[in-house]
């Protein structure tokens, strides 16, 4: 043993055991450490290839404390896919000091948003949100939290039940006709199909939520356009980087004026809804139950004030009612009109199959109604596949594990960003034919739904954070693009070619707006009045 501490000693010195003599307290203290460090680096091999947890995804070299954040482009969505074919289905990458972690199949993704759902469920609250949701006191962005669930369940089954879904018809309808009548006074001139899509909507929603409130006492007379200017900035000022998203610590700094710029947004709504909920109350009080209503009929705002005292062991404050009109009144598709409106141009056969459908369906002597939209499946299969293309929101919106979780056989730590790369899932050929062709017959079988039961399909989100204004959502787009349709036939302006660039944002936007020249379809002119 004497010899072997000698060996062991000298060869840790880098000497020959024989060239000196050896001190034989010293060796017994370098024997014990070396076998200690043995025992240790065995363990800790061991721990790791058997029982211990496993690595974080992969992901691309970085610069110390900034992180990734040098290398990320302006088109997020094709980068961070093309990334994802380097360093496969799901990686990681850090901005500052945050972890993000992207995930590109749907396999790993049907994790996340079904099989771990409530592990998956809290939102990533970026400085722009927060201050938006009165602190993510909403549905979109709230945590998974009671708040959260109280808000989603009066939303779901109380503001936009079939039942009020089908009371606000009207309203629909009549901004439709608005919007066709303003087209046919601009016959043979260009018309902007995504102002006329967002206009439209924005006028749905606003006499949706607050259509039996008078202009009287109101602290605004327009507020259709009022809401309009605001809704268009808040998508500006959630698309622009934020540093403080990637550094908690300089939050405080507000070096680039997101929190600055959203807080005077946030400043218009909040007025506009408060001055709209207190004129309601005011009215309500000077009437009787059985007077309140749109010909006797209830719109989003005094469904909500019915919850301000308990009902049915649910109450709400003001704060919580003007956070779910936040998220009704942002929540717009306009985008999608305006990406189908060009796919459908841009394809003579799919233009004209869907307004064969149209004929067939409604006819040549009518209008479109709500009544006709089931029957339009064609139409129907061309909104699917415009959101397949062109998913509103490319990442959806990020998901932060509240515990830390396995996906795909990596670790995913708590707190991290979860970015659903939605984008190229359904662009991927290992789950769609042809993947980069417009071809709306794929959604014909009656196997797809916006719910995201598929996981190779999924534009609205899936699980519990499914996106709560799909039935709402849905009308509208059927609706606006069959009367778009039907009434006109639409052309380019001599010497324009389709453009189908995009900018990546909150929203997927096209980059040029879609500039188009409507002509009379249906003989009667009578129909467009």
């Amino acid at each position: 043993m004497k010899q072997l501490n000698n060996y062991i000693v000298s060869w840790w010195l880098g000497e020959s055991h024989n060239a000196y003599s050896i001190n034989e307290p010293l060796v017994l203290v370098v024997t014990i450490s070396v076998l200690i460090l043995a025992i240790l680096y065995c363990k800790f091999i061991l721990s790791n290839s058997s029982n211990g947890a496993p690595s974080l995804p992969p992901g691309p070299r970085s610069f110390p404390i900034i992180g990734y954040l040098p290398y990320i482009t302006p088109d997020l969505h094709t980068q961070l896919t093309n990334m994802a074919h380097t360093y496969g289905p799901i990686f990681k990458f850090k901005l500052g000091s945050r972890l993000h972690v992207v995930i590109s199949t749907a396999e790993l993704a049907k994790v996340v948003v079904r099989d771990q759902d409530e592990a998956f469920s809290d939102r990533d609250q970026s400085t722009a949100a927060l201050v938006l949701t009165y602190d993510g006191l909403d549905i979109a962005f709230s945590k998974n939290n009671p708040n959260w669930r109280k808000l989603r369940k009066i939303l779901v089954h109380e503001v936009l039940s079939n039942k009020n879904l089908k009371a606000t018809s009207y309203f629909r309808r009549d901004e439709v006709r608005k919007t066709v009548k303003n087209v046919f006074d601009r016959i043979g001139t260009t018309v902007n199909i995504r102002d006329i899509a967002f206009s439209t909507e924005t006028n749905v929603l606003t006499r949706t939520i607050w259509e039996n409130t008078s202009d009287e006492g109101l602290k605004t007379s327009n507020l259709g356009d009022e809401i309009n200017m605001v809704t268009s900035n808040v998508i500006k000022i959630f698309g622009r980087v934020n540093l403080s998203d990637f550094f908690p610590s300089l939050v405080r700094f507000d070096l680039q004026g997101v929190e600055r710029d959203m807080k005077i947004q946030v400043n218009k709504l909040d007025t506009l809804f408060t001055s709209i909920i207190e004129n309601r109350i005011e009215s309500n009080f000077k009437m009787s139950q059985e007077e309140v209503g749109y010909e006797g009929k209830k719109d989003f705002v005094q469904i909500l004030l019915d919850h301000k005292d308990e009902k049915d062991g649910i109450s709400l404050s003001m704060t919580q009612m003007k956070a779910i009109l936040l998220d009704i009144m942002i929540g717009g598709t306009a985008t999608t009109i305006e990406w189908a409106m060009t796919s459908i141009m841009h394809n003579h056969k799919v233009m004209k199959r869907v307004q064969e459908e149209l004929v067939e369906v409604v006819g040549l002597n009518n209008i479109v109604e709500e009544s006709h939209l089931p029957k339009l499946r064609y139409l129907e299969a061309i909104i699917k596949e415009t959101l397949r293309m062109y998913p509103v929101v490319p990442f959806l919106l990020p998901r932060s594990p509240s515990k830390t979780c396995i996906v795909g056989g990596h670790t995913i730590p708590t707190g991290c960003t979860i970015l659903l790369n939605v984008w190229s899932i359904h662009r991927d050929p290992r789950y769609w034919d042809t993947p980069l062709e417009f071809n709306p017959e794929r959604f014909l079988t009656g196997e797809w739904d916006y719910r995201g039961v598929n996981s190779v399909y999924f534009p609205f989100g899936s699980g519990r954070r499914l996106c709560a204004e799909i039935p709402l959502a849905e009308k509208m787009l059927i609706f606006i693009l069959a009367s778009l349709l039907h009434s006109f036939d639409w052309s380019l302006p001599m010497g324009e070619d389709h453009d189908f660039s995009e900018i990546f944002g909150i929203v997927l936007k096209k980059r040029k707006p879609l500039i188009a020249i409507p002509s009379q379809r249906l003989s009667n002119a009578s129909l467009y009045m």
